[in-house]
């Protein structure tokens, strides 16, 4: 299916509140090809990302200015501090350690859990994070709601689910911090001191979209992140690869309906890294100017409820009969 409406231009008064002269793929490492951590751009402080704290500061307000919107991030699990770390470590082998953390974040209202040694290219430039390991959750959209994007019922939405993915994060974190070892939780959607999405891969969550959103097996792009890092002895999850990826590189769904075309048909090099790329100089006015966005994962063919799993099946066997010599022959 191609575009059938003209790429949308972002009007003066948002255009101005971009950098003039400095491009934030430029920031992101596009076209880089040594790794290295990423530069804070949006979502941490002003004062780490003051070429952008205007575009941020116009998101912020426009929120603030919807009655559906207001006060959505001011919420409790946002202000509390962490729980104090008992003076004795509870001690378990690294094997069990993973099964109660998995059923204890299952069970406080996380609906994906996976486990990934830290990497400091995922940290970014100026943070710190000694803890060896990352506990990454994944918290389920309603996907109705979600196909409203950009309309503020969207935004809304994916606000309670970032919510519900710092209460998990958090209550998983002051958990642990009670077995008596270190940990802190985080959530979106203002940015903590490490990536989420390469966390996420790493953990195996699922696969990187086109639109550059996690696909998970079970349910698409429709979800959001939060994580814990942590001291706990883990053991490593293995990546999860069901053809996602082969999947988006014939997909045009994402690229035809992203109004402001910032979705590269093409797979880009990013601090070394290839991987698919969304253009942000195009993406975020058209955030900033309707109260987020997520039209990318909504139309996203993995994120129709009960379709994600279909589709890992079929692309599974698809990439079998491809590895089967008898095949070939």
């Amino acid at each position: 299916m191609a575009r059938r409406d003209p790429v949308w231009e972002p009007p003066a008064e948002i255009a101005a509140k971009m950098p003039a002269d400095l491009s934030g793929n430029t920031v992101n490492g596009l076209g880089e090809v040594q790794p290295r951590p990423p530069t804070p751009i949006m979502w941490h402080h002003p004062k780490r990302v003051p070429a952008f704290a205007a575009i941020q500061a116009h998101v912020n307000e426009s929120y603030e200015g919807h009655p559906l919107l207001t006060g959505t991030f001011d919420t409790p699990e946002r202000r509390n501090p962490p729980a104090p770390i008992a003076g004795v470590k509870a001690e378990r082998s690294p094997e069990d350690w993973v099964q109660v953390v998995k059923d204890y974040a299952l069970a406080h209202e996380a609906d994906l859990v996976g486990i990934a040694p830290v990497d400091q290219n995922w940290v970014f430039e100026g943070f710190e994070v000694t803890e060896p390991w990352i506990i990454v959750l994944g918290v389920t959209m309603e996907h109705g709601e979600l196909a409203r994007a950009p309309e503020p019922e969207a935004a809304a939405e994916v606000a309670r689910q970032y919510n519900r993915g710092n209460r998990a994060a958090r209550s998983l974190a002051d958990w642990i911090r009670g077995q008596g070892w270190k940990a802190s939780g985080h959530g979106g959607p203002g940015a903590g001191p490490i990536q989420l999405v390469p966390s996420a891969l790493a953990a195996g969550l699922g696969e990187l979209g086109k639109h550059g959103s996690i696909i998970n097996r079970t349910y698409g792009s429709s979800f959001r992140l939060a994580g814990v890092v942590t001291e706990l002895p883990l053991i490593a999850d293995a990546p999860a690869e069901f053809g996602a990826a082969d999947f988006c590189t014939s997909c045009q769904v994402c690229t035809n309906a992203c109004p402001p075309a910032a979705i590269t048909p093409d797979r880009k090099t990013v601090r070394g890294v290839e991987k698919w790329y969304v253009d942000f100089d195009r993406c975020m006015p058209y955030f900033a100017a309707n109260y987020g966005c997520g039209i990318c994962i909504a139309v996203c063919p993995w994120s129709r409820p009960g379709t994600a799993p279909r589709l890992a099946e079929r692309m599974l066997q698809r990439r079998a009969r491809r590895s089967d010599p008898a095949d070939a022959a």
